[in-house]
């Protein structure tokens, strides 16, 4: 196969002919649940906890330094109570992709997908905290936006592995790669994916619009936020593919709204590390 190339291409697949594990209902069900206003915590901590892995996983993750609650979390009501109805939703999130994904976390490229997107969600939540957006809102943004790369290994490990291993160039450059090997880029794939799931429709332009460039200030919304915090992400070492060119931080700090950019070091390397320690303590809880 040559990666960009012409000939030795495998067969662009339909996404209908496609079987793409389900999303786990559980989480599907608490991110309905967290919707309603009118929900009680009681009915959430029942329903989380009639899965018992699931249970283990929104502990451990309240239990992280993502939350860092002031004394350890034992049980599910008391993780919703520390978490809130809001970042629930993020959390439920951030445990059903790694439920989707499994054992293949220990797949390479499906690792540095899952702690891009993670550094992508934690610098996003940072972000909002300067401007008017819902930081709970940003983080669930950015660990979602590119949920269709899981796609992508999921229907051709191999190829995409190679793919992501012999690019070089811009994370934009890739799109028409992925659409000449697959029939579809990551982007659609992730708008596929929250459809086929039947995710909150509003998800759709997060991961439809986080490779759009040349948000001005007057236009700062969530899918700027995604975008630098995605582009942040690749330049403090969480780049989904080795040869990723990346913007200087600087400049990207340049690009950033005034009260935005006054949320983040103006370090690289204080970022990185900070970023690093939150979704290394979540791997290892």
């Amino acid at each position: 196969m040559q990666i960009g190339g012409q000939s030795d291409q495998p067969a662009r697949i339909p996404w209908a002919h496609l079987r793409i594990p389900s999303f786990p209902q559980i989480a599907i069900r608490v991110l309905q649940l967290t919707n309603n206003e009118d929900v009680s915590i009681r009915q959430l901590g029942d329903l989380i906890s009639f899965d018992p892995s699931f249970s283990s996983e929104v502990l451990t993750v309240a239990n992280s330094a993502l939350y860092a609650p002031r004394a350890p979390v034992t049980s599910i009501l008391q993780a919703i109570a520390v978490l809130g109805l809001n970042r629930l939703k993020g959390v439920c999130l951030t445990v059903g992709i790694r439920a989707y994904l499994g054992k293949s976390l220990n797949r390479l490229s499906l690792r540095a997908i899952w702690r891009h997107s993670l550094a992508c969600a934690l610098i996003a939540e940072q972000l909002a905290q300067g401007g008017s957006m819902n930081r709970n809102t940003a983080y669930t943004a950015g660990v979602l936006h590119d949920i269709g790369r899981l796609a992508m290994v999921v229907i051709r490990p191999e190829t995409y592995d190679a793919l992501l291993m012999n690019h070089r160039g811009s994370p934009d450059s890739i799109l028409p790669l992925e659409r000449g090997l697959f029939g579809f880029d990551h982007c659609e794939a992730g708008k596929h994916l929250i459809a086929d799931w039947k995710l909150p429709a509003d998800f759709e332009v997060i991961v439809s619009d986080h490779h759009c460039q040349g948000q001005k200030h007057d236009s700062w919304n969530l899918s700027a936020l995604v975008n630098i915090s995605c582009r942040m992400a690749d330049t403090t070492g969480f780049a989904v593919f080795p040869g990723c060119e990346v913007t200087p931080y600087a400049d990207l700090l340049g690009e950033l709204p005034e009260q935005e950019c006054k949320m983040l070091s103006t370090d690289r390397e204080v970022l990185a590390f900070e970023v690093s320690s939150k979704i290394n303590a979540v791997e290892l809880a």
